[in-house]
């Protein structure tokens, strides 16, 4: 059985060192943070979280931009060169072109490579939705799984990779073009925070509302309780857009209600950040079909 490497893009909002344990290449994907471009690395060194978060509470403006299909065919070749095989796991095509971009150079590095394997998968993830795929995915190969048989699993895996979330200002969701101008503006004299989810097509789909931010919070756990298999039985990932004080409240709660194996925080990166803003926090766990 062939060597291969699994690899992803900075989507995946997993911490620096994990990612390096499990073998990971991962792809940073660029943000632009009033007009300088900026490459989201998971250890930070180009921008840090707190930094980028900073900049956006100020006011600063941000946008992202889509990586190419070199960037990936560079990454892919590495591993190629070095006699191994490749599977990529990347950001929802709902919401990235970076699917995309990965496929493209896959079939060109088909015909340059024919004796390697390279698989391509659409995760229909977000942030440490993805980075739970593959940590999942990653997990299978050290038990020393096909790259045949770990991209099965995955591709099965994603259907079940439950996403809840929730943001603490919703004008980051207007400018993202996720929710209309008076939808926005009337959340915010209200105080409504939104409990929104990845559905089955890979897009951020609004579910419920909440009064209040802690009823928001709470929300994300009931959904939990709702949906997860086995919850006792899991490793849970929370991200959080600089709020690690409702990420630890959460946590908090899903230990003492399921009992999980493990829980592992970290932030929201700043190509995600962009679009969702601080104070978003999200709760991500294997349960019933999204």
């Amino acid at each position: 059985m062939s060597d291969y490497v699994i690899l992803t893009d900075s989507c995946c909002d997993l911490p620096a060192k994990l990612a390096d344990d499990l073998g990971l290449i991962v792809i940073p994907l660029s943000l632009l943070l009033d007009g300088k471009e900026y490459k989201n690395y998971l250890d930070e060194r180009e921008i840090t979280f707190k930094d980028f978060y900073s900049s956006v509470r100020s006011g600063s403006s941000v946008s992202t931009s889509a990586v190419n299909a070199d960037t990936f065919l560079n990454a892919m070749e590495s591993v190629l060169l070095q006699g191994k095989d490749v599977l990529s796991i990347s950001f929802s095509s709902a919401l990235s072109s970076t699917y995309q971009s990965s496929t493209v150079a896959a079939s060109e590095l088909r015909e340059r490579y024919p004796d390697r394997k390279i698989y391509t998968i659409d995760s229909l993830c977000a942030s440490m939705g993805q980075g739970l795929l593959v940590y999942h995915a990653a997990m299978q190969k050290k038990q020393g799984k096909s790259i045949e048989e770990v991209c099965e699993f995955a591709e099965d895996k994603k259907n079940y990779l439950c996403h809840w979330f929730t943001v603490d200002d919703l004008n980051h969701l207007r400018r993202g073009g996720r929710i209309s101008r008076a939808t926005a503006v009337l959340g915010s004299v209200l105080n409504i925070k939104p409990i929104l989810h990845c559905d089955a097509e890979g897009r951020l789909t609004g579910v419920s509302k909440a009064r209040g931010r802690k009823k928001s919070l709470d929300e994300l756990v009931v959904k939990m309780q709702e949906t997860a298999i086995n919850p006792s039985e899991q490793i849970v990932f929370i991200s959080h857009g600089d709020c690690i004080g409702d990420a630890e409240y959460v946590a908090e709660m899903v230990r003492s209600r399921f009992g999980v194996r493990d829980i592992i925080i970290n932030n929201v990166g700043p190509v995600i950040g962009a679009h969702s803003g601080p104070g978003t926090l999200a709760l991500f766990f294997l349960g019933s079909p999204r």
